[in-house]
């Protein structure tokens, strides 16, 4: 066992020092450093609750809510120091807070424990993430509604199990990303509202003593609601799962997308063309341009999902109150936040800047008989079961695949083989701008809805 002193806060009890290795090992503060301006805010509102209650003097107060704006201060110019021995970013703000006004410095921590001052700095700390992630969010989505309406009359191929299925316009592929991500939205916000409830006043995990009210703490911190249980208040983690849960759901939309991405941007499809600025070439094949940063955020996606298995089996043992297991909680839950941000970040810069090659997708749309439905559909309104328009269809591709022609490029006589009921307007609903246009309902893939659909996306946004 080393010598070497390395605590602390709680050496009281102890007849010889934490082993030096054991104290790095049990140190968090080289990643929960990251929350010091939470932990002061709390610790500020804590001793302003205090001051209330009667446990501290205005003067007392006073000095350690300056005495913690300045060691903030410290913190981001870079003079902070960090001590390892001293475990955790409360221990080393608080020690730093007692070497600059002594005992003033020591009542601080009366009626609370770090149990519910880092549960209660990483709600502080997510609520913030959210609303940063909900900034990039908006403007990717954005950024899809501008592509979107500019692309409402340019058509593609819809595809089904990656075969040309029937012919949609590329705006109307937008708004089906815009629909994901606004249900992304949904959640984090729902999500926002279990975070922002307070923990602190639990104390270690059964309350404290000392008058405290909490009511006055939770105003100060903005939070919406008091945790209603203090064992719970100190060892509940839903909330980071919950949120590691919508992170995941969200990268597995932006998964998604990028994997369509990455397949547009291939010599097999061609349909789009991304900046440069966005992709990367190849070490030893100059005619390479790979979509780095849709192949990355795909990538990233399992990071995430990792975070939430890691924290749904860190939480799934776990008797109440606190454990120490609950220390693995933060680099998860920080990667998760990290990657979600980055990602939409990275795909709200891209978005913008994609430039369809309108030809090649047109001419895509062509090949692979996408308006047979469409065909299928105008047997029915002259009369005809949609059962019986199948099959007849399904013998005109037969023959279409035989013979080398789109159902569009057979002539009249061609298609009477295989109905009677087929006459010269026909060709109005085999044409792709026909096939499109018929779509004229909510939802539907025509100009008109696509341009609809944008309005009401951007009325949807104006009103968060």
């Amino acid at each position: 066992m080393s010598s070497e002193k390395t605590n602390q806060s709680w050496g009281g009890r102890f007849s010889e020092p934490v082993d030096a290795f054991v104290a790095r090992f049990t140190a968090s503060v080289d990643f929960d450093k990251r929350l010091y301006r939470h932990d002061i805010l709390g610790s500020q509102a804590h001793a302003r609750m205090l001051t209330q209650a009667g446990v501290l003097s205005e003067a007392e107060r006073d000095a350690i809510v300056g005495g913690l704006d300045e060691i903030r201060g410290e913190i981001e110019t870079g003079t902070f120091e960090w001590r390892v021995d001293l475990e955790d970013v409360h221990m080393n703000i608080e020690a730093r807070l007692t070497e600059r006004l002594g005992v003033v410095g020591k009542k601080l921590h009366t009626g609370r424990s770090r149990n519910d001052q880092v549960a209660t700095d990483i709600r502080l700390w997510l609520r913030d993430e959210i609303d940063a992630i909900l900034v990039e969010l908006n403007r990717l989505q954005e950024g899809l509604l501008q592509l979107a309406e500019t692309e409402a009359d340019t058509i593609m191929p819809g595809f089904t199990h990656l075969q040309t299925a029937q012919p949609v316009t590329f705006g109307h592929h937008l708004l089906a990303w815009f629909e994901m991500l606004s249900r992304d939205h949904e959640r984090l916000v729902d999500c926002r509202k279990r975070v922002n409830r307070m923990p602190l006043g639990s104390a270690a995990l059964a309350g404290t003593t000392y008058p405290i009210q909490r009511q006055v703490t939770c105003e100060l911190l903005g939070f919406e609601a008091i945790g209603g249980n203090s064992l719970d208040g100190v060892s509940d983690r839903d909330f980071a799962i919950e949120f590691c849960a919508a992170a995941s759901l969200a990268m597995m939309h932006l998964s998604r997308c990028s994997e369509e991405l990455v397949l547009w941007t291939s010599a097999q499809f061609q349909f789009i063309d991304l900046p440069d600025r966005f992709c990367t070439g190849s070490s030893i094949m100059p005619q390479k341009k790979n979509p780095d940063v849709p192949e990355l955020v795909r990538g990233k996606t399992g990071r995430v999902f990792g975070a939430l298995t890691g924290l749904l089996t860190l939480m799934k043992g776990q008797p109440l109150a606190y454990n120490k297991d609950n220390q693995e909680d933060k680099e998860p839950l920080f990667d998760a936040a990290d990657t979600l941000r980055d990602s939409l970040r990275a795909f709200a810069d891209m978005v913008p800047a994609i430039k369809p090659r309108r030809e090649i997708m047109r001419e895509a749309a062509r090949r692979g008989f996408s308006t047979a439905t469409d065909l299928a559909d105008y047997l029915v309104r002259k009369g005809l079961p949609f059962r019986d328009c199948h099959e007849i269809v399904g013998h005109a591709v037969k023959y279409g695949v035989d013979s080398g022609k789109d159902l569009a490029e057979m002539s009249l006589d061609e298609l009477r083989r295989f109905s009677d009921q087929i006459e010269q307007d026909v060709f109005a609903v085999l044409t792709l701008e026909g096939s499109v246009n018929a779509r004229d309902h909510i939802g539907g893939t025509a100009p008109a809805q696509v341009r609809a659909a944008v309005q009401r996306g951007r009325a949807l946004l104006a009103q968060r």
